[in-house]
């Protein structure tokens, strides 16, 4: 499996509404109804970079000391280092990168893996290291943190990578550089990659992967293929790249609708007629997508799925006090409270070594909203477009005794479920998580039952 690309997926728990506890936040789906009410499906194909020519390079010298964390406020004792900071991938627009790196205790034997949140614009700190695979996770008391022991870091040295200019604590001076595509994010993003590895030469020859969720089905493949193409002509830092891991992954336009609704159905989330409605009156492939009775079906199916927690149809609301959250999941909704809380606090933006002068606000999780829901239905129907040869048939895969979910392998290309889990996976199932990932460092499909 080592040099392929992997897609995991929740199984069965999440789906696409409109709100987060509470709160309306959604670009993902707000860019693809903008896409939808489009004339044309085409028009939702995003270019690819294909020429290639010499990034910018700066200086690193000293940068790294620079940016080691010390501490972080109120984190517990740890043996494995961290750092934080920038990277300029612009010095003409004054646009620089925001990154986490969190090394492995034996960081010198471990691979080297970059996280991309998805969005689009949502920040891979905030998300990823904050409230899924990171060390860390933020109290209720947003003050303090405590240690995730299923951290990826356990196996890999992770950075978590704000990407594009205007995530997170990531800028630019230019304010047009906010309007930006995929294209100019790959751009960028290998950039930062290129200067990072100055700035940490010990992992320029290292075991490389990408891995990221949700709209990170556009980021991750477009950077590993503008890697791909720039090692082969480049003069500069040839990225030891090995594989790529996308959880959830919004990769094809017709099946992130066609998905959504059947898992609406079969979830119990929505009436067989209106089920039924949307099969006859949409036909997201084509101009008729954007129908005037399509639309009607659609917004009746968002209107009977109700005001759920868009991550896990299971879960609570942040705020409600009908359930504790720990009686469904071990995955607090209200978590991101906590994270934007702690990470709007000055002393810890001063740890992360954070540049806030330049922002037009707090920091936000999200620019603006946070990710939709990329349903394990939308994945599977995008799986046969690849047309790649099945290697190994489904099967059951097992952790800490029990089905940890379900894969199948393909020439290059191997699909994996967690049971179990809402959209964002490491946080509703954190040792399967873990487990699955370990294996795909490894080049081994997750194992069967003994």
């Amino acid at each position: 499996m080592k040099g392929s690309v992997l897609l995991f997926s929740l199984l069965c728990l999440a789906v696409y509404v409109e709100c987060y506890g509470g709160r309306g936040y959604d670009p993902l789906g707000r860019l693809l109804k903008k896409r939808k009410s489009r004339t044309s499906a085409n028009h939702h194909t995003e270019d690819v970079l294909t020429e290639y020519s010499p990034v910018y390079i700066a200086p690193q010298d000293g940068l790294k000391e620079a940016d080691r964390i010390l501490t972080l406020p109120g984190q517990p004792t740890v043996n494995f280092t961290q750092y934080s900071g920038y990277v300029t991938v612009d010095p003409t627009a004054g646009r620089a990168l925001f990154y986490y790196f969190t090394e492995a205790e034996d960081s010198s034997s471990k691979p080297l893996v970059l996280w991309l949140n998805g969005g689009p614009g949502c920040s891979s700190i905030g998300a990823g290291a904050m409230t899924e695979l990171g060390p860390f996770r933020v109290n209720p008391d947003a003050k303090t943190l405590w240690y995730n022991k299923y951290a990826w870091n356990n196996v890999a040295n992770i950075i978590f990578l704000e990407s594009p200019a205007g995530v997170g604590f990531s800028y630019s001076n230019r304010t047009s550089d906010y309007v930006t595509g995929d294209k100019q994010t790959a751009a960028d993003s290998y950039t930062f990659l290129v200067n990072w590895l100055e700035r940490f030469p010990e992992y320029k020859t290292r075991d490389f992967f990408i891995t990221g969720e949700s709209y990170a089905g556009h980021y991750v493949p477009q950077l590993a293929d503008l890697i791909l193409q720039n090692n082969k002509i480049t003069n500069q830092t040839v990225i030891n790249l090995k594989g790529i891991a996308i959880g959830n992954a919004y990769i094809d336009y017709t099946d992130r609708w066609a998905g959504t609704y059947d898992h609406f159905w079969t979830s119990a989330l929505i009436s067989d007629e209106t089920h039924q409605g949307i099969i006859e009156n949409c036909n997201f492939s084509s101009d008729a997508s954007a129908s005037g009775i399509c639309n009607e079906y659609q917004d009746r199916a968002d209107s009977e799925a109700g005001n759920i927690f868009i991550y896990d149809i299971y879960a609570p609301l942040c705020g409600s006090s009908s359930t504790s959250p720990s009686q469904i999941s071990s995955y607090d909704p209200c978590s991101d409270d906590y994270v934007n809380a702690y990470l709007n606090t000055p002393e810890v933006q001063k740890s992360l070594h954070a540049n806030v002068t330049g922002l037009p606000g707090q920091w936000e999780d999200c620019n603006g909203d946070t990710d939709g829901i990329i349903p394990v239905t939308t994945t599977r129907y995008s799986m046969p477009k690849l047309g790649a040869p099945v290697k190994t048939p489904w099967y059951p895969w097992y952790s800490q005794g029990e089905v940890g979910g379900y894969v199948v392998e393909y020439q290059n290309v191997t699909f994996v479920t967690i049971r179990g889990a809402g959209h964002f996976v490491p946080s509703y199932q954190p040792e399967r998580a873990l487990a699955f990932f370990s294996s795909f460092l490894e080049g081994k499909l997750p194992p069967g039952q003994n």
